[in-house]
C-alpha cells in the first residue's frame, strides 16, 4: 500500500511539469506556425503588390511616350518601339527582389548607346521623355528598396573634385548664352552663321563663348572653320539639367 501511495504522489509531483513542458511546446509550435503564416502572407502580399507596379509601370510607359514623344516625326512608331522595348525590360528587374548598381549603369549606358545613333532634330524631346520614364522606375525601386540610391550616392559625393567640376561644368554652363548655344545644336550640328544669328552674338563675342564650351569637351568642332555639335558629355550635362528642373517643378 505504501509502495502504491508512493508512486501516486511521484505522478502527482511530476503532472505540473509535464503540462508545463508540453503547453510550451505548443506554444513555440503555434508562434512558429503564426511566423511561418505570416511570413507567406506577407511574400504573397508583396508578390501581388509588385505585379501590379509592374502592370502600372506599362501602362505609364505607353502613356508617357504617346503623350511625350514628338509628333509627327516620320522615326516615331521606330523610336518608340525600341524606347518600350528598353523601359519594359528594365521595369521587370523588379520581379528579381534586388537590382544592383551595376545593372543601373548598365541600363543608362544602353540609353546613351541608343541617343548616339540618331540626330533628328526634335530627338532631344524624345530622349528627356524616355530619361524621365526611367528615373521613375528607379524611384519605385528605391521605395520597394529593391534598388536603393543612398550608399551609391554618398560615395559618388565623397569623390566630388570641387576645382575639376566648378572649371569644367560650373563655370562653363553659368553663362546664359553658352547655355543657349548647347541647347540649340542639342539636336543637330550648326554652323557659325546660324549659331550668331540664334544668339545675337557677333564674331570675337560668339568665338570666345564657342571657345570655352570647346575647352571643356562640352561641344566639338567637325574640322576647322567647320560645324560645331554637342558632345556626349556635353548631351549628358543637358539631360542633368532637365532632370533637375523637372524634379524641382514636381
Amino acid at each position: 500500500m505504501e509502495r502504491v501511495n508512493n508512486l501516486i504522489d511521484s505522478t502527482n509531483y511530476d503532472t505540473p511539469a509535464k503540462l508545463e513542458a508540453i503547453h510550451r511546446d505548443i506554444k513555440r509550435l503555434m508562434e512558429r506556425t503564426n511566423q511561418e503564416y505570416l511570413d507567406l502572407m506577407m511574400a504573397n502580399l508583396r508578390k501581388d503588390f509588385i505585379d501590379s507596379i509592374t502592370v502600372y509601370l506599362s501602362d505609364d510607359i505607353k502613356k508617357g511616350l504617346e503623350q511625350g514623344m514628338v509628333d509627327p516625326c516620320p522615326m516615331r512608331d521606330t523610336c518608340k518601339s525600341v524606347f518600350t522595348a528598353y523601359l519594359e525590360e528594365n521595369s521587370k528587374n523588379i520581379q528579381q527582389g534586388h537590382i544592383s548598381g551595376g545593372t543601373i549603369a548598365q541600363k543608362r549606358d544602353e540609353l546613351n548607346q541608343i541617343r548616339k545613333k540618331v540626330s533628328g532634330d526634335n530627338c532631344d524631346t524624345c530622349f528627356q521623355e524616355v530619361n524621365s520614364l526611367f528615373e521613375k522606375q528607379l524611384n519605385i525601386m528605391d521605395s520597394l528598396q529593391i534598388y536603393s540610391f543612398n550608399d551609391e550616392t554618398k560615395t559618388e559625393i565623397a569623390v566630388i573634385d570641387e576645382e575639376k567640376i566648378v572649371k569644367n561644368v560650373l563655370e562653363p554652363l553659368s553663362n546664359r548664352q553658352r547655355l543657349q548655344i548647347m541647347k540649340y545644336m542639342a539636336s543637330q550640328t550648326r554652323s557659325f552663321s546660324i549659331l550668331s544669328e540664334f544668339t545675337g552674338l557677333r564674331g570675337g563675342n560668339l568665338l570666345f563663348h564657342l571657345q570655352k564650351l570647346l575647352e571643356n569637351d562640352l561641344i566639338m568642332q567637325r574640322h576647322e572653320r567647320g560645324d560645331y555639335m554637342i558632345t556626349k558629355k556635353g548631351f549628358n550635362l543637358l539631360l542633368l539639367l532637365a532632370n533637375f528642373q523637372k524634379s524641382t517643378e514636381d
